[in-house]
């Protein structure tokens, strides 16, 4: 039975505290000012934690509320905490989505990807559960979500997949959902995707030289930009995005700066005479508004790379920009002695082996220049068809 009573409350115009029992106080500051608290240990810390005003909460409700703390304490839960959680506003997947997005997006180099990410969702995601709380987004929803394109569109649902679970894994770190993505279960209620190769369709080394040659028959910076990217091995992006100050055509070097690389490191590329020649006749696109060797329709801003891929689809060829780079690899594997670390550095690919990456400490750029000068010399039809030999030699015939 508690100490206190109705009438004996309203009689109290000492302030001070007055104790019900079992932890349960009302604080009286004022005639007009009481309160209710519950002193009570948590994980051997004591806690004062407030049940209301005398205004708003009766004794008897005073009693219940510190009976429903009690219980809860008893169950280990943290009411001091759980309070805290009900005052956070959980946001929407939408909402969740849209912060990740703004977040991450720094630390992506490419434009496209940025706009992607966030575009899949908007187109598979956003309709099924964009606006409900995002710690109400369960393993059941994302299967419902990914099950018709599972199979019809197999890269773009694993790439919806992996969004998904950033968004809710996020939410999971910021506090607003208890678990992360249920990835684990969703994976066995959805059928087995058929194995696909996923290279890159690529031409093969073969046919570069008489393709360099039909793409030298019209002059467009697309075109050029194209046959750049051939003699250089380099990316798309890369290409795309080289600058007039990156070049050094008088010592035969491009630097690709960190920030352009896809492993953020500083990229020196050698440049053999083909393709010092072919940036050379880039001049004739360079415009005094942008330090762009290869600018788009707004010459501050770079071609896209929609422009390379439609000179092949223009050309009726299934191969993508990309494979020239695998068309490259796969010259120096067949025709010269290079050790394939070379040619990996070359394509600035990184070092797969932890422990010889710890140790390397060369870019093998004296060897890179001879294989450049081999290849520039191969595509473009004045050198052998045969065997070349690594190191300090040249081109050989077999």
């Amino acid at each position: 039975m508690g100490k206190l009573t109705a009438a004996k409350i309203r009689s109290l115009t000492e302030p001070g505290k007055y104790s019900d029992g079992d932890g349960l106080f009302l604080q009286l500051d004022g005639k007009s000012s009481a309160r209710w608290f519950l002193r009570i240990q948590v994980n051997k810390i004591r806690r004062d934690i407030g049940l209301g005003s005398l205004k708003s909460v009766s004794l008897a409700d005073a009693r219940e509320a510190a009976f429903t703390v009690r219980r809860k304490i008893a169950q280990g839960i943290d009411p001091v905490e759980e309070r805290k959680q009900e005052r956070i506003t959980v946001p929407t997947f939408r909402e969740a989505a849209n912060s990740v997005h703004e977040e991450h997006r720094a630390a992506w180099k490419n434009g496209k990807h940025q706009q992607q990410w966030i575009s899949t969702l908007e187109s598979y995601a956003f309709p099924a559960f964009g606006d409900r709380p995002v710690n109400e987004i369960e393993g059941p929803a994302i299967r419902d979500v990914l099950a018709p394109i599972w199979l019809s569109k197999p890269e773009t649902a694993r790439r919806v997949r992996q969004r998904i679970a950033t968004v809710l894994d996020w939410a999971c770190a910021k506090g607003f959902r208890a678990t992360e993505a249920p990835m684990r279960s969703i994976a066995k209620g959805l059928p087995r995707q058929p194995k696909k190769d996923r290279h890159f369709a690529a031409m093969s080394y073969a046919d570069v030289p008489a393709f360099v040659e039909k793409l030298q028959e019209r002059e467009s910076v697309g075109r050029v930009a194209l046959e750049a990217l051939i003699l250089t091995a380099a990316r798309s992006g890369e290409i795309r995005g080289a600058c007039w100050s990156e070049l050094d055509l008088e010592n035969l070097i491009w630097s690709v700066p960190a920030e352009r690389m896809k492993m953020g490191r500083t990229h020196l590329v050698p440049l053999s005479d083909a393709a010092v020649a072919v940036f050379e006749r880039a001049n004739a696109f360079k415009v005094g508004a942008s330090d762009l060797v290869f600018p788009g329709q707004n010459v501050k801003r770079p071609l896209s790379d929609m422009t390379l891929l439609k000179i092949l689809r223009d050309m009726e060829l299934a191969v993508t920009v990309h494979g020239f780079r695998s068309a490259f690899r796969d010259w120096v594997a067949d025709k010269t002695d290079y050790p394939g670390e070379v040619a990996e550095a070359a394509l600035a690919h990184a070092v797969s082996n932890r422990v010889e990456a710890a140790y390397r400490r060369t870019d093998f750029l004296d060897k890179r220049r001879l294989m450049m000068a081999q290849w520039g010399a191969f595509v473009c039809g004045s050198g052998s068809t045969g065997k070349a030999v690594g190191g300090d030699a040249a081109a050989t015939p077999s």
